[in-house]
C-alpha cells in the first residue's frame, strides 16, 4: 500500500534463524573459538576449546577484536589437522567470510573488498583462506556471543584471560 511519500519499499527477506545446536549430529571435531581485546587496538588474546577435550589461547601485545577473532578460528583449524572440522564462534566477520564466500570475491578481485579498498587483515585471512581451501573439510556456525553458551563463554573467558597476561595456556576443558 503507497504512503504519503509514495510507494512502499520492498519488504527485506528475513535471513532464516540460526539455532545454537545443529539439527543433525556434525561428524567430525566442533571446535568453539574467540577473540579479545583490551581496547581496540590493544592488548589482545585469542582461544579455542573442543568439548570435553584440549584447548589453547594465546596473545599478541597491539592488535584489534577481528585479528584476535581470525586468528583463534585459524589456530583452531591448525590445530585439528585430521578430519571434518567444523568452527564455531560468535564472530559474523569469520563466519560469515567463509559461509557466504566473501573469499572468493577477495581472490576474484585481487584481494580487495566490494568497496574497493584492500582487504583488512589480508595478513592472516590468506593463509586461513589458503588452509580451509587446500582442507576442504573445515565448517563455520555462528552461535550468539555473551548468551549463556557454556562453550561461547569458556573460550571468551580464555581469550580475555590470554589478553590480560599476555601468556598461552594448553589444558584440556574435561
Amino acid at each position: 500500500m503507497p504512503t504519503a511519500r509514495g510507494p512502499r519499499p520492498a519488504a527485506r527477506r528475513p535471513r532464516p534463524a540460526r539455532a545454537p545446536e545443529p539439527a543433525v549430529p556434525f561428524e567430525g571435531v566442533v571446535v568453539y573459538t574467540d577473540g579479545a581485546c583490551l581496547g581496540n587496538p590493544g592488548p589482545g588474546g585469542w582461544a579455542w576449546a573442543v568439548p570435553g577435550g584440549a584447548f589453547a589461547s594465546g596473545a599478541e601485545a597491539r592488535s584489534t577484536n577481528q585479528r584476535m577473532e581470525i586468528t583463534a578460528a585459524y589456530e583452531a583449524v591448525r590445530a585439528h589437522p585430521g578430519g571434518p572440522v567444523q568452527v564455531v564462534s560468535d564472530s559474523t566477520y569469520v563466519v560469515n567470510c567463509f559461509r557466504d564466500g566473501w573469499w572468493e570475491g577477495w581472490l576474484k578481485r585481487g584481494w580487495v573488498n566490494t568497496a574497493r579498498k584492500p582487504v583488512a587483515n589480508r595478513d592472516l585471512w590468506e593463509p586461513f583462506v589458503e588452509l580451509v581451501r587446500a582442507r576442504g573439510d573445515v565448517s563455520f556456525r555462528w552461535v550468539k556471543g555473551h548468551s549463556g553458551h557454556p562453550m561461547n563463554d569458556l573460550v571468551d573467558a580464555l581469550a580475555v584471560e590470554a589478553a590480560q597476561t599476555q601468556r598461552p595456556r594448553v589444558g584440556t576443558t574435561a
